[in-house]
């Protein structure tokens, strides 16, 4: 366990998924694999067989307890996709091996603790998601309303408004674009696009950003709540050691203090 879960064998493994993942982007250049795709093949083959043992050993040491560990089953389901034979009705697991870089998340903690933080605000996320619909909804009927006869293309049915509002609140190329080709033909089409901005660009994705932040603090609170538990715990565990260890001392002094007065 302590061997496994030892700095240097985690930092051996991490230089390991970072070679892993310049091997598989190089293998996407055909002039590469047809020079060196022998040796890619090699050190991939031999990096892999490195993750089956990592993962062998942990499932040894943790048993039935691995698979209660979702990082762990993510690591475990990552490398057996890439035991898969890539033939036939599996072609398109070749494409998954790419997955064990995602293998970096589980290994280094700053990069958990947010991940850990995302997937404990999709709640939040989902909230916020729905408040979004809506407000798209209204708007993409608003717009077809207003500018579908004129311009059909942007605006003419429900799905299209939606698509080009969607673009609208990327802010990509929404000006030149679309908003004013269409205040053009509409003077006063900026009292519509404008507050849609204010509203979806810079409030509700900010509330996104501001949910996700909160969610990643909270991981790391619990992280360092618990940390601070486990160091209480084992101060406490060794100041009742030691007053173990005084309880008996004492006790030994009066045995001694019993022999002396015995002798004299």
């Amino acid at each position: 366990m302590a061997f496994i879960e030892a700095a240097p064998v985690q930092k051996f493994i991490i230089g390991l998924i970072l070679i892993n993942a310049a091997i598989l982007g190089l293998q996407t250049d055909a002039d590469i694999v047809e020079q060196w795709g022998t040796l890619l093949h090699g050190l991939d083959v031999v990096i892999l067989c490195v993750f089956v043992v990592e993962i062998s050993l942990r499932l040894v040491v943790h048993r039935l307890s691995f698979f209660r560990d979702p990082w762990s089953v993510f690591d475990f389901l990552v490398v057996a996709i890439a035991l898969v034979p890539a033939s036939g009705a599996f072609e398109v697991l070749r494409a998954l091996r790419v997955l064990r870089v995602l293998r970096l998340l589980t290994m280094v903690p700053s990069m958990r603790r947010v991940v850990a933080g995302m997937l404990k605000a999709v709640p939040g996320l989902g909230s916020v998601g729905a408040i979004m619909s809506i407000i798209f909804y209204v708007s993409a009927v608003m717009a077809t309303n207003l500018f579908g006869e004129a311009f059909p293309e942007w605006f003419g049915s429900l799905g299209a408004s939606a698509y080009t509002l969607f673009q609208v609140m990327t802010l990509e190329s929404w000006s030149m674009g679309i908003v004013r080709p269409v205040m053009e033909v509409y003077p006063h089409a900026w009292l519509f696009f404008l507050p849609f901005i204010l509203i979806a660009t810079f409030t509700m994705l900010n509330l996104l950003m501001a949910v996700i932040v909160n969610a990643v603090q909270d991981v790391q609170q619990a992280e360092l709540e618990h940390a601070q538990h486990n160091i209480t715990a084992k101060v406490d565990a060794e100041t009742e050691v030691l007053q173990q260890e005084l309880v008996n001392l004492r006790g030994d002094m009066k045995e001694i203090k019993e022999l002396i007065k015995q002798r004299f």
